[in-house]
């Protein structure tokens, strides 16, 4: 294959985090071909998936494998820029220099009591109490990928944390197309409601992960919520204790609103 010409950046999220009304977002830009979770859908329904929980009914989609996932990103960036939003838990098993050395790294994050409040919620509307498992989730691998990737370079990729963007969208998104390397569109926060069937490869159009996106007019600014991580199921109560940590560290790094950046300078 050809040397793609232009570059391909891959935010690198976990689950619950505004991370596709992000990649609506992008796509609103209309300067970058953008990709849904491309190595999500590998890992739960392509020829070597990975998934804990495939059985013999699980969806599967013939012909789809890692590497072609790679190509198509490779292909795509011949004629265009390329966005693509995915999971760390999808790819630690690529995990090499020649792997990495193909993209451009970003990471979003959300407090991990805000994830799993919202993975219980939507599990439930399922019908599906126990629903997701440990290694879905990806707090772990996101740390794990971030730390990788900052001893490589010397200097940390680029962070925004879920919370600071809905605070401030306009100044978040702004703060991260200057950290790499984009042009700002303001009028990419902004959008119709309706189908999204560019991000329902997972469970189709009656999706219960997408229904917020669905009936949004943009990435607006939001109040922020607290969850009383009590409350919580002591199983997601344990696996809190357990991520935590992981969030904390790169929430060091994130991008920094506004009005901390001021504080921080007087």
């Amino acid at each position: 294959m050809s040397q793609p010409v232009h570059p391909v950046y891959i935010l690198w999220a976990t689950p619950r985090s505004t991370s596709t009304a992000f990649e609506w977002m992008m796509r609103m830009r209309g300067d970058m071909a953008c990709f849904h979770e491309p190595f999500g859908q590998a890992w739960y329904q392509g020829d070597d998936a990975r998934a804990p929980r495939l059985d013999a009914n699980s969806p599967r989609k013939p012909g789809l494998n890692f590497a072609g996932v790679v190509d198509r990103l490779q292909s795509a960036a011949l004629k265009h820029p390329v966005f693509s939003k995915d999971m760390p838990q999808f790819t630690d098993h690529l995990w090499s220099d020649e792997f990495l050395v193909r993209f451009e790294h970003s990471f979003l994050i959300r407090d991990p009591a805000k994830v799993l409040a919202s993975l219980h919620r939507s599990w439930l509307k399922a019908d599906n109490v126990e629903g997701f498992t440990r290694n879905e989730i990806g707090f772990d691998e996101q740390r794990r990928l971030f730390d990788l990737l900052h001893s490589k370079s010397n200097q940390p990729p680029v962070v925004i944390d879920s919370d600071d963007l809905l605070d401030d969208p306009h100044a978040m998104v702004e703060q991260y197309c200057a950290a790499i390397g984009v042009p700002f569109i303001a009028g990419a926060l902004s959008w119709e409601p309706g189908s999204r069937s560019e991000v329902l490869w997972y469970d189709g159009d009656d999706s219960i992960w997408h229904e917020s996106l669905k009936n949004s007019n943009g990435l607006k600014a939001q109040p922020r919520k607290t969850i009383e991580v009590e409350e919580l199921p002591r199983k997601l109560q344990a696996l809190y204790d357990e991520f935590l940590p992981h969030y904390q560290h790169l929430h060091r790094f994130r991008l920094r609103p506004k009005a901390i950046n001021s504080e921080s300078s007087n």
